[in-house]
């Protein structure tokens, strides 16, 4: 038996740094143990991955979810299955799809009609590097759906967030953020060589500087808006990438992989931190690296350059801009977004 004794000793410590370099790697879980009873949080891409998971942490705090998805097949086996695990019967899905301004703007004059408050809203789910698509409006897609998507859906929802208050407001953005510049001339790659990962970063940076722009206009309404970096994480969001489609990413840096990339439940730690965590009470414009706050690139901090993106959103997506400097929401809602839904 002796001569077994160093190579398990040697394969236990090797499984045992790996664990412990995983675990550095991930950040961390959030530490609050906050309940939610009574309150309601809508999550943005809850059908997998970060916003699942999500979803499940939240589900279990006693809150009542909402799963905003476009794949209703999905999204009703994702809410059977948190339902089924964290025995919560108040985990709902619900279509909307972040290409669709109609679609958004169908979704939330539904959660108008049929919920009280919304307290938490998480705007979680995006796309990544993705082909030279565009959104039913004719928006380039990750723009589309990462910034302006989120940035109506917020802004529709936004009286009920005040009503609500004290509520919360969380931005998913990414590391990928220090990349981004914005082309105001070109925010849609009309007039310029598509590059995905360009786009990519420019819609990251998009929801910092939202985020800063919205925390100005939301002061004094006891509602509190943050963006964050999740990490790195093992979803289905990297499927445009092409990564591990080789034999050499999948053989050798699978194990590297492996031990730097978080799993889903992993990454859901940040936005659950940011929903719950007592002390973040007030805590608002900040960016977030994991559980940490963090200072973001220094052109997600241009005050100017956040309400030019501002008005020029609310322009494309057909909302009245801001006025510059009033310190207030602009939470007026066009008579097209009142009008009752068609029957169904």
């Amino acid at each position: 038996m002796n001569k077994y004794i160093l190579p398990v000793s040697v394969m236990g410590t090797v499984i045992g740094s790996a664990v412990l370099i995983k675990d550095y790697f991930s950040g961390g879980v959030c530490p609050s143990k906050a309940k939610i009873t009574g309150k309601t949080v809508i999550i943005t891409g809850a059908n997998t991955g970060i916003g699942k998971e999500t979803a499940r942490d939240l589900a279990r705090r006693g809150g009542r979810i909402i799963l905003g998805c476009r794949d209703m097949e999905k999204c009703e086996e994702a809410a059977r299955e948190i339902r089924g695990d964290t025995l919560n019967r108040n985990v709902h899905a619900r279509h909307v799809d972040l290409a669709s301004l109609k679609s958004i703007r169908e979704f939330v004059q539904k959660i108008n009609q049929e919920e009280e408050r919304v307290d938490i809203l998480i705007n979680n789910a995006g796309v990544m590097r993705c082909p030279s698509w565009k959104t039913e409006d004719g928006f380039e897609m990750q723009f589309g759906v990462n910034h302006l998507g989120h940035f109506l859906l917020t802004n529709l929802l936004l009286e009920k967030l005040v009503k609500s208050a004290p509520s919360r407001i969380i931005n998913l953005s990414s590391l990928a953020h220090v990349a981004g510049e914005m082309d105001f001339d070109d925010l849609n790659w009309e007039q310029k060589k598509y590059d995905t990962k360009r786009a990519y970063c420019q819609s990251k940076l998009a929801n910092v500087l939202f985020t800063k722009e919205l925390a100005r206009q939301l002061q004094g309404t006891g509602v509190t808006v943050n963006a964050v970096h999740p990490g790195v994480v093992a979803t289905d969001l990297g499927r445009h990438t092409g990564m591990h489609q080789s034999p050499f990413s999948s053989t050798v840096l699978g194990p590297l992989f492996y031990l730097l990339v978080k799993t889903p439940t992993q990454g859901a730690q940040p936005s659950v931190f940011l929903a719950v965590a007592e002390e973040l009470a007030g805590v608002t414009g900040k960016y977030f690296d994991v559980l940490k706050e963090k200072e973001p690139a220094p052109q997600a901090q241009d005050a100017e350059a956040a309400l030019k993106l501002w008005q020029a959103s609310a322009r494309l997506v057909g909302l009245p801009q801001a006025e510059s400097g009033k310190g207030s929401p602009s939470l007026q809602v066009s008579q097209e977004d009142r009008r009752p839904l068609p029957a169904s």
